[in-house]
């Protein structure tokens, strides 16, 4: 496995000095936030894609994501990071969801990204049912994970609380209405957490979908606020070990977006923890 860190806690900085400041932390990839101020793909220039890329390679650094869930560039006032989401009651809203998420998959291929992340249907409405919201998202996300695969990228869907998909069950029942392999998931270990669950326990049920992971600490509450792992309840030792279990060989992205005041001490404590938590399971190739 290799540990990465969002660059959606640095809202402050360009991505030039995130990429300049990640790097000399430690870090060897950064998930790239699809929003501003660092990456909303529907007015990059030529010049601004190729920016990013002579940023990353002059600190040595590789893409672990390009996070398309959050949206700040909407300022939509209920929330920024959920809205607009796949199931909105108006259909011309939900169509910018929709192609902003095809703009951040043609967008990754064009940066060598593997794969983007996206919100898992957004709040089901008051009166709406599950079951019907879940509807309206499959037919919502189809089409984009035909382009997903058009643009050889995958598509993964990120549980989260109090969104319409929050648990392991709930993502497998969404699974079972979808045939393309460009769709999988975005484990992020905290949210596991905030529902109740064991996070270890959801890696070995979800394993054939995970394809990336995101890490940060919850309090014992549970409630869903990001913190730097060691300040919350989380036992990433079994998490981590149940990654290894399954084989998973890729990214643990270090998500910290609450940090924005002081990311670079967020970073830096975060990749120390982790990866002393890690030594003994030999898990990270740094």
């Amino acid at each position: 496995m290799k540990l990465a860190f969002s660059t959606n806690g640095y809202l402050r900085f360009s991505f030039s000095e995130t990429c300049q400041r990640l790097s000399k932390i430690g870090y060897k990839g950064v998930e790239i936030m699809a929003d501003v101020p660092h990456a909303w793909p529907a007015y990059l220039l030529p010049e601004q894609k190729q920016a990013l890329r002579d940023s990353l390679a002059s600190n040595g650094l590789s893409i672990s994501n390009i996070n398309s869930f959050m949206m700040h560039a909407i300022s939509d006032r209920r929330q920024l990071y959920w809205f607009p989401s796949w199931i909105e009651p108006d259909l011309n809203y939900r169509r910018v969801r929709v192609d902003h998420t095809k703009r951040a998959l043609t967008l990754a291929k064009e940066l060598g990204a593997k794969c983007i992340t996206t919100e898992p249907g957004g709040p089901v409405e008051v009166g709406a049912s599950w079951q019907g919201a879940l509807k309206t998202f499959v037919e919502e996300i189809k089409p984009v994970a035909e382009h997903a695969e058009k643009e050889g990228v995958l598509l993964l869907v990120e549980p989260e609380p109090a969104l319409l998909i929050e648990t392991a069950e709930q993502f497998e029942e969404f699974m079972r209405h979808i045939d393309s392999p460009a769709v999988g998931l975005n484990f992020d270990i905290g949210h596991q957490f905030c529902v109740g669950e064991d996070p270890a326990e959801s890696v070995r049920r979800l394993a054939r979908w995970i394809k990336h992971v995101h890490l940060e600490d919850i309090a014992g509450s549970r409630v869903h606020h990001h913190l730097i792992p060691g300040e919350g309840a989380i036992d990433f030792a079994s998490v981590l070990k149940a990654l290894q279990e399954i084989q998973y060989n890729g990214w643990v992205t270090i998500e910290l977006y609450p940090y924005t005041e002081d990311p670079d001490y967020a970073a830096k404590t975060a990749r120390e923890r982790i990866l002393k938590i890690a030594e003994p399971l030999g898990v990270f190739s740094e």
